[in-house]
């Protein structure tokens, strides 16, 4: 058993230079309470100014295990300013601040896994198309745009290998990749529906590549929707799903069959099955303007043997429910 830190990183970079089923994205289980994550024309959709801030340990135990840590900012541009008018019996009347079709989102990470790590960044635009409205709220077409950027990096200390192995040896250690992700979405008071693709340039666009060998990145599309369904005026369950894949296709969809039931908006948990990987428990609060979420990933394969499952945190702080805080943004 001592020696799996060694043969799992060895695996694990064999798959990814031969570009098989490899995953090249960070994965997250509460992709539902920051679909921004996974899609850029979420960036601002819900018109709030949210921070949120990610924590995932995979396979905690095991030696060289993915883990993933993450920070993202979105926001909901507004249009005019706040204001206010005093009628001549002193009662204050108000007049809503309208909100833009812009968003604009950003999102800086660091994934690792075995002897492979990522860090980047990424930024987004989502323009946001009113086509009516549904339960008095809009109903939105949201098309988004990201200029991604990250460094790649192979850390082979501590690793057993063949110093002539070519595979190795091909490729620079470290090289920084530029990109673009594009999403869009359909969103209504009681579902919503979204796709989205990464690496749309898969990678061909290189700096500090100085190796000869053709390299690139795998593009995966994610498909997610779900809807609200109240019980009463104090519960409601909201059904969704995931499906990811990638340049494989058939050969590497997997797909995340999500029930979460909530309590008053304040508290919710729920229960997700990932296809051929784990299943996984989820629950979360929120307190003011605060949401705080855990869940635990119990997997399914032989791995469970070797670690004590996977563990991930978010948290979360939405800004908004005052537009006055925002009255200089005034331009669009």
């Amino acid at each position: 058993m001592r020696y799996i830190r060694f043969i799992l990183p060895a695996v694990v970079i064999s798959l990814f230079f031969r570009v098989t089923m490899a995953q090249q994205v960070p994965m997250y289980s509460q992709y539902i309470m920051n679909g921004f994550l996974v899609n850029p024309s979420f960036a601002g959709r819900d018109g709030y100014t949210t921070v949120n801030l990610t924590v995932r340990e995979q396979w905690v135990g095991m030696a060289g295990a993915p883990s993933t840590y993450a920070a993202s900012f979105q926001t909901r541009l507004l249009r005019n300013s706040y204001i206010s008018k005093s009628t001549a019996v002193r009662k204050k009347l108000t007049k809503p601040t309208k909100g833009s079709k812009i968003g604009l989102g950003g999102y800086v990470f660091n994934d690792n896994n075995g002897i492979m790590k990522r860090t980047g960044i990424q930024a987004a635009y989502a323009y946001h198309i009113s086509l009516g409205q549904s339960g008095g709220l809009p109903n939105n077409l949201s098309l988004g745009l990201a200029l991604t950027a990250y460094q790649f990096m192979i850390n082979t200390e501590g690793l057993i290998y063949d110093p002539d192995d070519p595979l190795l040896n091909s490729y620079d250690r470290s090289v920084f990749i530029p990109d673009f992700n594009f999403g869009a979405s359909f969103t209504t008071s009681q579902y919503y529906a979204g796709f989205s693709m990464t690496n749309l340039l898969r990678g061909s666009l290189l700096f500090s590549d100085t190796s000869s060998y053709k390299r690139s990145e795998i593009g995966h599309y994610f498909l997610t929707g779900g809807m609200k369904i109240p019980i009463n005026s104090d519960w409601k369950i909201e059904p969704s799903v995931l499906i990811k894949s990638s340049d494989m296709f058939f050969k590497s969809v997997q797909i995340d069959l999500t029930g979460r039931a909530y309590y008053k908006d304040d508290y919710w948990a729920g229960l997700s099955l990932r296809t051929s990987d784990a299943l996984i428990l989820m629950a979360g609060l929120r307190y003011d303007r605060f949401y705080f979420a855990y869940a635990f990933d119990f997997t399914l394969t032989d791995i469970r043997k070797q670690s004590f499952g996977t563990h991930e945190i978010t948290f979360a702080v939405k800004f908004g429910e005052s537009a006055r805080r925002y009255r200089w943004i005034n331009a669009y």
